[in-house]
């Protein structure tokens, strides 16, 4: 038996009516303690945000047979049906006609600090307005904030405006950067450097527990929040204009045959982070990044542990970057280690995704970062809380496309507004997802459209400061030395109005060298203290995936791994991988295959990104999978 929740457009001011159907079943999260769900009924008002975390949820809008009526509707071989609708005809995976529905203005994806601002920002307007509409999120995560990793250094420019009052209603963001240092390593000195992120009034906070606290408040306004929904398929009417989306099929087996449950969503907002899947085709279909003549974009990948040290060597608010060791001065990145509170710290490496040597292998230079001299002494009689990995855009100003698309926008980090030199990315997220709330709002309150997101986002601040900021990470193109070189002339001389722009290498995926022009990099054994196996860090990064699934990561071509990454550039993705999720190992004939373990997935999105030959393809797992976040 199927439960539908059918979304769709409401307001009277759209030029036409958008209608999808969402079968529900029950889910149960791999962290609901002894099974329990936590049941959200249509005709009630939903549980508060913090009674939800760690429980799937039944939504129930009544009950329909197992069976599929095609009768009205035509069955395409790519397994789309054609539905006659409000919106025309529109592809869509729904087979059921008769169905009970809960009809949402604004369906945002991704319950991230952009997202939530967005919604949250509808619902103020409509307080203000004295309007009436509906919004809805749906976030892949089991729940808000399981996959949210950040730093985090944390601008509160945007929440202060979101939220003036937000030092009285209890945000977690309560220590304030008391001591910024910014140190060069070699192997064994550290060299103190002027600091020039000027961190004063920031906080140093986890970022996965802003989101929660967020979600709370955007539920106290009105929004809807679904957890463990996976958005994976964009839906088109007629026109070629986006009226939905399709959330993964919730009981495919690996042999593709159907299980019990399955789950459709709709959007109008992608807030799906860096390198969102949605997002990467919404630009491709539409041609967004030609459209303003943005330049790819460049990516890192972000590996982060939080720790628990001794009391006597905590000092809340302390914020520590390093450039230098361990990596080679051709590889841009660096380390951050930020003093939280209850003697936690939050440590991790950066390392740009453009780096040349295929044997370099990130997870294992931050396992060398933590033995360093300057930092070995703060970690030792410590312990490991949680570990995790994320990538994040960096092309900045030069790589932004147009975010606007027919049916919706693109926010947040799915379009790319982090401020390299500043390290700092939420600030401008939020603001981001904000002046696209109030786009929407006039879109369907006042008659307007979409396209003023474009002209409010490039007359903010957020603008001014990418624009400001838009050539510090271009520079170390050239190296490390020029790239500070060119940064300090930036920073202090010409304090971001240079009357140049430079432009970005070469994309992440073509910067790798083939192996025999590099050495193979011996790494140390971990030592199990400070240094450790890859399964003792992800079975600390909470993760977990239905075994009994298709696999997400998909090869464009099969034969590509044994064909060529393996013989030209050494089997690159077993070492960039944070997780162990590709692994060449010996057949019966003893020849090297690619093994996809998928179970270990964190979500970090570094395959699609760095793989030689684009080969692999990062899609969205079933929903409540991934990583399970609460400190990061």
């Amino acid at each position: 038996m199927h439960r539908f929740l059918s979304i769709s457009s409401k307001s009277t001011s759209l030029k036409n009516r958008k209608q999808l159907h969402l079968p529900f079943v029950s889910l149960v999260s791999p962290a609901t303690p002894e099974g329990q769900s936590c049941f959200h009924y249509f005709d009630q008002k939903p549980p508060s945000l913090g009674t939800r975390l760690g429980f799937g949820r039944v939504f129930s809008s009544g009950y329909f047979p197992n069976r599929v009526n095609l009768k009205e509707h035509e069955r395409y071989e790519n397994g789309f049906l054609r539905l006659k609708g409000f919106a025309g005809e529109i592809r869509s995976y729904s087979s059921e006609i008769d169905r009970e529905s809960i009809e949402y203005d604004v369906v945002v994806v991704g319950a991230g600090p952009a997202g939530l601002s967005a919604a949250i920002r509808l619902k103020q307007l409509c307080q203000e307005k004295k309007a009436d509409l509906s919004v809805c999120v749906v976030e892949k995560g089991a729940e808000v904030g399981a996959h949210v990793l950040s730093g985090n250094v944390f601008e509160p420019r945007a929440l202060d405006e979101l939220f003036p009052q937000w030092k009285d209603e209890e945000a977690p963001v309560n220590v304030p950067v008391s001591c910024d240092k910014f140190l060069f390593l070699t192997k064994n000195r550290a060299i103190s450097l002027p600091s020039p992120f000027d961190n004063e009034g920031n906080y140093v906070i986890s970022l996965s527990q802003l989101v929660r606290w967020m979600g709370v408040k955007a539920e106290e306004l009105g929004v809807e929040i679904y957890p463990g929904f996976a958005a994976s398929e964009i839906l088109y009417d007629e026109d070629n204009k986006v009226v939905g989306i399709g959330t993964n099929d919730m009981g495919v087996t690996k042999d593709g045959s159907k299980k019990e449950n399955f789950q459709r969503g709709r959007i109008t907002l992608l807030a799906e982070g860096c390198r969102g899947s949605l997002s990467q085709k919404i630009m491709k279909e539409y041609k967004l990044r030609e459209k303003v003549q943005a330049q790819h974009q460049t990516y890192a990948l972000g590996i982060k542990e939080v720790w628990e040290i001794d009391e006597n060597k905590h000092k809340p608010g302390t914020v520590l970057h390093t450039l230098g060791w361990p990596l080679d001065s051709k590889t841009y990145g660096g380390s951050f280690l930020y003093h939280m509170k209850d003697r936690q710290i939050s440590i991790g490496l950066v390392v740009a995704l453009n780096y040349h040597n295929p044997f370099l292998n990130p997870y294992e230079e931050f396992q060398k970062l933590k033995h360093h001299p300057s930092i070995k002494c703060l970690l030792e009689g410590g312990t490991v809380i949680q570990y995790g990995a994320r990538t994040l855009n960096e092309g900045g100003f030069q790589s932004v496309p147009y975010p606007v698309f027919p049916g919706g926008a693109i926010i947040g980090c799915s379009a790319g507004f982090l401020n390299v030199p500043k390290i700092k990315g939420t600030h401008t997220a939020m603001k981001s997802g904000m002046l696209a709330a109030e786009a929407t709002f006039d879109t369907l309150h006042e008659g307007s459209n979409m396209e003023a997101y474009w002209d409010a986002l490039r007359n903010s601040w957020v603008w001014e400061e990418l624009h400001r900021a838009r050539n510090y990470r271009p520079a170390f193109e050239y190296g490390l030395l020029p790239g500070l070189a060119l940064s300090a002339l930036e920073h202090y001389v010409l304090k971001g109005k240079s009357p140049f722009t430079l432009k970005h290498g070469k994309p992440d995926h073509e910067a790798t060298n083939v192996a025999k022009l590099h050495s193979p990099i011996e790494y140390p054994k971990p030592d199990g203290v400070l240094s450790f196996d890859m399964p003792t860090s992800l079975h600390r990064s909470n993760t977990n995936h239905n075994h009994d699934q298709l696999v997400h990561l998909r090869l464009r071509d099969p034969n590509i791994p044994e064909t060529v990454n393996l013989p030209e550039y050494a089997g690159p993705e077993s070492r960039y991988c944070p997780a162990r999720v590709y692994e060449y190992v010996p057949d019966e004939k003893n020849q090297l295959k690619l093994q996809i373990n998928a179970q270990n997935c964190l979500h970090c999105k570094a395959c699609d990104i760095k793989d030689p030959k684009q080969n692999i393809e990062w899609t969205v797992p079933e929903g409540g999978g991934g990583p399970g976040y609460s400190v990061m």
